[in-house]
This record gives C-alpha cells, sequence and structure tokens, in this order.
C-alpha cells in the first residue's frame, strides 16, 4: 500500500514497499517514483498516472520496478487520485511469480510449435522418400508381363506385391495429403 503525491514522490508506504524494493523508507521517500521503475516501463508508466490525475481510476495496471539488488518485480497496481489533497492511493500486488510462469508458458509453446512443424516436415520428407521407391516398384511390377510366367504361384506373388503396393501407395498418398491440410 502507498500514497503518492501528483508530484511523483512516495509521501507514505506500509513496510510491505520498503521490504519488496529492498530500499530503506528515506530512500523511497526522497527519490522520484520514476527512478525505481524498469526503464522500459517509465513512459507508459508516466501515461497512466497522468490518466489517473484527471480523474480516471486505474485497476490492474502492472509494470515492472528494480530491486535495490537489481532483481525486477512485476506489480499489479489499482489505484484513486484525491484531487483535493492531491494525492494517489494505490495498491499493488507482487506478481512477480505469475509473469515467470507466464513466460516460461511462452517459452514452452514457442519450443512445441518448432516441435511441431519439425514432426510435420519429417513426416512429409519420410513420406516422400517412401513413395518414391514404391512408385518405382510399382512400375516395374507393371512392366513384368504375368501372362509368359508359367508358375500360377508365382503370378499370384507378382499380383499380391502389386495389389499390397497399389494399397501401400494409396495410404502414404492419403497421409500426405493429411499432413499438407494440417500444415496450412
Amino acid at each position: 500500500f502507498c500514497i503518492a503525491g501528483f508530484a511523483g514522490y512516495f509521501k507514505k508506504v506500509n513496510n510491505a514497499v520498503p521490504a519488496l524494493l529492498q530500499y530503506s523508507m528515506e530512500e523511497l521517500y526522497s527519490r522520484p517514483i520514476d527512478t525505481f521503475i524498469y526503464k522500459e516501463d517509465v513512459e507508459i508508466t508516466k501515461r497512466m498516472r497522468d490518466e489517473l490525475i484527471h480523474s480516471k481510476p486505474l485497476f490492474n495496471f502492472e509494470n515492472r520496478y528494480v530491486t535495490k539488488s537489481g532483481n525486477i518485480v512485476w506489480l499489479s497496481w489499482s489505484s484513486l487520485q484525491l484531487d483535493s489533497d492531491l494525492l494517489i492511493f494505490a495498491i499493488a500486488k507482487d506478481v512477480t511469480l505469475k509473469k515467470q510462469m507466464e513466460n516460461e508458458r511462452m517459452e514452452l509453446l514457442s519450443e512445441l510449435a518448432l516441435v511441431n512443424e519439425n514432426l510435420k516436415n519429417l513426416g512429409l520428407k519420410a513420406t516422400h522418400d517412401l513413395r518414391s521407391p514404391l512408385i518405382s516398384l510399382l512400375a516395374i511390377i507393371d512392366i513384368l508381363d504375368q501372362t509368359r510366367m508359367e508358375n500360377p504361384e508365382a503370378r499370384e506373388i507378382v499380383s499380391v506385391l502389386k495389389r499390397s503396393g497399389v494399397f501401400f501407395k494409396d495410404s502414404v498418398d492419403k497421409y500426405i495429403d493429411s499432413l499438407k491440410e494440417k500444415a496450412q
């Protein structure tokens, strides 16, 4: 919990603020609040503070603060201003762990997407690599003149090979089509 002036300085903070940010009360009161904010969040924080000063309450605004030891802490703020006293009353919740978990989740999702893409590519390559020799084998079987084969068992073996090859080729074609649809 904290109370800040419109000029951008803390006026009052509870004991949780110095414990979290690792600064003494004197350090917190003597420096502008912006000096504790992570550099990339200073501008958006100023814009939100300006909106707050112009009578718009602030709910669940998240920004980063830098602790005295250099660690980053994410805070979620709900604030309102008291125009008559030129004060801002604010409550912050430490959401650092939540943010870290969100970042880890996003990294895992990115890795999963990459693995999924690699698997799709591997599937397409594998089915293509299977299809080429299969087509060659079927072409060779078609060239064979089964009418010249005297052995009925040999004719039956060639016939079974051809049916199996055609079935296998059709299966590979369906698999490739399915992979291509999923890749789009």
